[in-house]
């Protein structure tokens, strides 16, 4: 089932850990002829993230604005997406993280997200993991994540023009993609 139109467009990028899913979006961002705005929503926590966070910067060069957004994702994207730019949100798997473990009301969050795109003033990627393809986790609040995070795919895979899967830095079309999305 088709979600509802947006005009201006809006892609959802899945894949693995690695898969190449952050490089395609970027790749496509800025291939659009838009200024390129990135929405992120990790926060440096530890060495590690701090590493992940800036091996991503440095991907980028000087046209990217860089907007930090840990939680209020659907307020920052009415404020950032316009027709000039093409917002990259990278990643709602994140974002879904934080409001997991903050308690948060996870499905209301999900659905005011897919309900938010329909009503944005420019084009949106919307980068997340695929994390249904594994096995079984062992414990019960990895399963619930698992499971929460299908429902965001999914939600926002119905309102989204285009969806995307990346395996193996290779991007095949999920959900038919109109100008200007393209796989190449």
């Amino acid at each position: 089932m088709r979600g509802p139109k947006n005009s201006v467009g809006s892609l959802l990028v899945l894949g693995g850990a690695r898969s190449g899913k952050s490089r395609y979006a970027q790749s496509l961002a800025e291939a659009s002829g838009r200024h390129p705005v990135l929405i992120a929503t990790a926060e440096a926590l530890d060495t590690e993230m701090a590493g992940r966070i800036a091996r991503h910067a440095a991907a980028r060069d000087a046209r990217w604005a860089l907007v930090e957004e840990p939680l209020a994702l659907a307020v920052a994207l009415q404020r950032e997406a316009r027709a000039d730019r093409i917002v990259v949100v990278d990643c709602v798997t994140l974002w879904l993280g934080k409001l997991f473990l903050q308690d948060a009301d996870v499905a209301a969050a999900t659905r005011d997200l897919a309900q938010s795109v329909a009503g944005l003033g420019g084009p949106v990627i919307f980068v997340s993991n695929e994390v249904g393809s594994g096995i079984v986790p062992k414990n019960p609040l990895a399963r619930a994540f698992r499971d929460a995070q299908g429902l965001l795919n999914q939600a926002l895979a119905e309102v989204c023009e285009s969806v995307v899967l990346v395996a193996a830095g290779i991007p095949l079309c999920l959900k038919p993609a109109p100008e200007p999305w393209f796989c190449f």
